[in-house]
């Protein structure tokens, strides 16, 4: 059975080349190669696909719905467009750190690892990474936006389950991490205008990428 479907598949191909009026024949025109995957796979839908037709080509998923889109649809830009509302504390925060596992690859205070570390200002908040390669980056000395943070923990985070925290635990655990860095004191309400307003140490080694193509380099 499977030979005999082999070669019915085979058959569009075999008439649409031509043993004798093919590219390399003399009785006849070359034939059209478009014609042949055509024919090959059968296809209505790949002709369509290729003139433009609005028949989808493979026939398979359907279009996301509104909701699907907002589901992902919750990056936060750098100055804090798109932050949900809700507040959190430090406190809370330092909960959170416990509730959810963050110590477990973080440390008990973000220094310890063994997974990435959050917490570590480098003396006079200088930004030495270019000569010291030694150097490992945390959220103190090297990211420039608290409103990244809040991007990356609300979508990430924890590690086994991302995504599944509230706002509010949000807000709290990124007032945990900021307070890490001695960038919020323990008493600290933490909402969307904590979140915009902490100016991270390193937010002015990093410059807008405003080029608009060609050989351009900042």
């Amino acid at each position: 059975m499977r030979r005999w479907t082999t070669l019915a598949a085979l058959l569009p191909i075999l008439a649409a080349c031509g043993s004798g009026d093919g590219a390399s024949g003399e009785g006849g025109p070359a034939a059209d190669p478009g014609t042949a995957m055509v024919a090959a796979t059968g296809g209505a839908q790949v002709a369509a696909g290729r003139s433009g037709a609005a028949e989808p080509v493979y026939g398979f998923g359907s279009p996301a719905t509104e909701s699907q889109i907002a589901a992902w649809d919750i990056d936060i830009g750098p100055d804090g467009a798109g932050l949900p509302p809700g507040q959190g504390t430090v406190a809370e925060g330092l909960e959170v750190w416990e509730r959810h596992s963050c110590v477990l690859c973080h440390g008990p205070t973000g220094r310890e690892g063994p997974n990435d570390l959050i917490a570590g200002r480098i003396p006079g908040d200088e930004f030495p990474f270019a000569n010291d390669r030694s150097l490992r980056s945390t959220v103190g000395n090297y990211w420039p936006y608290a409103t990244t943070l809040f991007d990356y923990t609300r979508r990430a985070m924890p590690f086994d389950m991302p995504g599944t925290m509230t706002d509010e635990e949000v807000y709290a655990v990124v007032g945990a991490m900021l307070y890490f860095n001695d960038l919020l004191p323990a008493d600290a309400v933490v909402d969307s205008a904590t979140v915009v307003d902490t100016h991270m140490p390193a937010r002015n080694r990093f410059v807008p990428d405003n080029r608009t193509g060609g050989p351009t380099i900042r």
